[in-house]
């Protein structure tokens, strides 16, 4: 059986997220328990003493998936485990990500762990607002590293201290549509527009719906009727540049992209993407000029690779080596690294329709 820490570690996991637990069942290989809404959560201790068939069994044999199977675990799934997994569209914490899980819930002592420094509390909030933006910090921080099915719980922790918080009820549909649950996020986005008609973040949420469920055209029109209501909304505009590429529509994405540059000329992925469609319509000196002016306002080569590979767009030629500061001979000058930052979650890509894809390449701004 897994140890009694770790049992007493993953529920407090599930605790502190605010979960509802329907069923929860220790096991040989640590804890798994099943949600209220459909997820089915699976802590592993030891993933390296776990069989193909155990995981199999735990994440629900050979019967109905359930709607979302999340595994955590301290240690690293084999391979061959991780990608059956991931084949069952499940999303796995593991290693680093699993440790900040447990630090950014106040459980790091449970690791062996020093408590880490609590963050100074903001003299303009009281304790339960400043609670309040800590979950939505969490929220946030996971979605942005990927993780849609963790933010989830924590968009939904922050709409359980407050209800009618907009933020995070719109959180909560994008988290969804990020897991490929289109009607739940449609109907979670309809909810915050019942009560705030007005609303741009599950307006947008509304178009993001229409893209997943493959209406391209119904997408960007929604997106143009916001943008005519208020022309200075640039997070609008870049949701529109993300459906136009997604269409292969280059000429109309050209426009926003340099109407956006107007506003913002020292953007370097902006740079880079007005570059590919100047490329993408028959400009392609400009657009390497445009290339050289986005590596030379910061691009990173890493960054470049990335979107190229999001874009399904060759990889950029590697850049010369740095030469080395004369005087320093042929070693150059140490320095402390910087702290890795922790590993990416693996999670197979959710079936969704081409007009989804493309999100993370134009640049969005929140309010």
């Amino acid at each position: 059986m897994a140890s009694t820490p770790f049992v007493q570690l993953a529920g407090s996991v599930i605790e502190a997220m605010g979960q509802r637990l329907d069923a929860a069942k220790p096991t040989e290989e640590g804890l798994v328990v099943r949600t209220g809404d459909g997820f089915l959560f699976v802590f592993l201790e030891d993933p390296t003493k776990i069989s193909l068939e155990a995981a199999r069994r735990l994440a629900g044999g050979d019967g109905a998936p359930p709607a979302q199977l999340v595994v955590l675990t301290p240690g690293h799934l084999p391979l061959v485990i991780a990608q059956d997994l991931l084949r069952r569209d499940a999303t796995i914490v593991e290693g680093q990500r699993f440790a900040e899980l447990a630090r950014q819930l106040g459980l790091e002592s449970w690791l062996g762990e020093e408590p880490r420094a609590a963050r100074e509390p903001s003299r303009r909030l009281l304790p339960s607002a400043q609670q309040l933006d800590e979950v939505m910090h969490r929220a946030q921080t996971w979605l942005g590293w990927g993780v849609p099915a963790l933010a989830l719980r924590f968009f939904r922790q922050a709409a359980d201290m407050k209800p009618d918080f907009t933020p995070a009820r719109t959180g909560i549909g994008g988290s969804l549509l990020a897991l490929g649950l289109i009607d739940d996020a449609d109907r979670a986005f309809d909810e915050v527009l019942r009560g705030h008609p007005d609303d741009l973040d599950a307006r947008l949420g509304k178009a993001a719906v229409l893209g997943a469920r493959a209406q391209p055209r119904e997408e960007v029109a929604l997106y143009r009727t916001l943008l005519a209501e208020d022309e200075a909304r640039t997070e609008v505009r870049a949701h529109l540049v993300a459906a136009l590429v997604d269409q292969g529509e280059w000429r109309s994405a050209r426009v926003e992209l340099e109407a956006m540059l107007e506003r913002t000329p020292e953007d370097p992925q902006l740079r880079f993407l007005h570059a590919v469609a100047l490329e993408k319509t028959d400009a392609r000196r400009l657009g390497e000029a445009e290339r050289d002016e986005a590596r030379r306002l910061g691009l990173s080569y890493e960054r470049e690779v990335a979107l190229c590979e999001h874009l399904g767009l060759p990889k950029p030629p590697a850049p010369p080596p740095t030469p080395v500061a004369a005087g320093l001979g042929s070693v150059a000058a140490s320095s402390e690294p910087p702290p890795a930052a922790p590993a990416p979650a693996r999670r197979k890509p959710t079936r969704r329709a081409p007009a989804a894809r493309a999100r993370s390449a134009a640049p969005r701004k929140r309010k």
